[in-house]
């Protein structure tokens, strides 16, 4: 995330809380950055310089009144204004992790050689919110390269008990015994 995204994420969200619209803003704010990702010209529309500033608002107006809570479409306005609009993604990232800090919320990935049972999930997530305290929300994602165990990252924290990792601790073990 950059400054400029958790500035401008951290206003919209002061206002959002005060509006009692944290999570229907979120919600927007997700579907916008998936549609930008899959209409990357979109974006690059609205940073043209060689497009009149007015003439990129009154895009957004065209395109997203009456469908985006008026908050949404005013924040996007002034990031276009503002020549910021390539920082949305941010911005959304920045939001999303202050709507998790205020709701008690932790994102966990969860990374394996093979796809985890739903059983398995289950197990993890309550095990975590045991542990922290906080709803997770648990993101899992499948690497062979890892070969067996699971690897754990959250709030900047690598829990990993993956058959690489301790491959790699032994081998650097066996590097540094001298005989």
């Amino acid at each position: 995330m950059t400054q400029i995204g958790t500035t401008y994420a951290q206003g919209l969200y002061a206002l959002a809380k005060e509006e009692n619209l944290t999570g229907s803003i979120l919600e927007e704010l997700t579907a916008l950055k998936q549609s930008f990702e899959q209409e990357p010209a979109f974006l690059q529309l609205l940073s043209a310089p060689n497009l009149p500033k007015q003439e990129r608002t009154d895009i957004l107006d065209k395109s997203f009144r009456g469908k985006v809570q008026p908050y949404v479409l005013n924040f996007l306005k002034i990031l276009t204004e503002k020549g910021y609009i390539r920082y949305f993604s941010d911005c959304c990232a920045a939001y999303r992790a202050r709507y998790n800090e205020d709701h008690g919320i932790l994102v966990v990935r969860a990374v394996s050689a093979v796809a985890l049972s739903d059983r398995q999930k289950q197990q993890l997530s309550e095990k975590l919110q045991t542990m922290t305290g906080k709803t997770v929300e648990l993101d899992c994602k499948i690497n062979p390269a890892v070969l067996g165990g699971i690897r754990l990252d959250y709030d900047g924290k690598q829990v990993d008990g993956t058959v690489q990792n301790r491959l790699e601790s032994m081998a650097k073990l066996l590097k540094n015994t001298v005989l």
